[in-house]
């Protein structure tokens, strides 16, 4: 049956589509046919998922579930297929970061973090800007990016830890103001 559906015409078999509208533009529905076809081949569906995707997905778990972290930008970098045969390889997480690099403000960035954290007490916090102002104190905003990313690499390291409203975050998903404190 062909149908047309989020404005491209398709052949459809009606078991991955939620609505489907046929020639005339009207929407039909899954039918109890279609569902009990389900039923025969044996198709699990996951609580609240009607698109049969769970079984597509069943695959997925059984990959491992490796992660590391990027090089440069101490983000978080997650298995592939891709990366199958070369996972030992990976170091980057993108193009930019392996032309970027390491540079030795990325290394004086670190040692500016470990530094102020060591000064004050075990509680305490610092900003990523107070990293970046004692390594050029006229030009420390180029630095925020690098600052943040060298608090990454430390929190992969375990290190340090990246806290917002006091609460620890994930470094690779982490929007906002950060503050950073000693691991505990």
């Amino acid at each position: 049956m062909i149908v047309r559906g989020r404005g491209y015409r398709r052949i459809a078999d009606g078991l991955h589509l939620r609505y489907v509208t046929d020639h005339t533009g009207r929407t039909l529905r899954r039918t109890a046919r279609l569902r009990k076809i389900r039923q025969e081949q044996g198709r699990l569906r996951l609580p609240g998922c009607s698109c049969g995707r769970a079984d597509r997905d069943r695959s997925r778990d059984d990959a491992p579930v490796d992660e590391k972290a990027c090089a440069v930008c101490g983000r978080r970098i997650t298995w592939r297929k891709a990366w199958e045969r070369d996972w030992e390889r990976v170091r980057y997480c993108s193009t930019g970061c392996r032309r970027r690099g390491l540079r030795d403000s990325d290394a004086a960035l670190e040692t500016a973090i470990r530094e102020l954290l060591a000064a004050r007490a075990r509680t305490s916090t610092i900003c990523p800007s107070e990293a970046a102002r004692r390594i050029d104190p006229q030009g420390w905003r180029e630095l925020m990016t690098p600052a943040r990313m060298a608090a990454r690499r430390l929190v992969a390291r375990g290190e340090v830890q990246i806290v917002q409203g006091g609460r620890v975050v994930d470094p690779s998903t982490a929007k906002g103001p950060i503050r950073i404190r000693c691991a505990r």
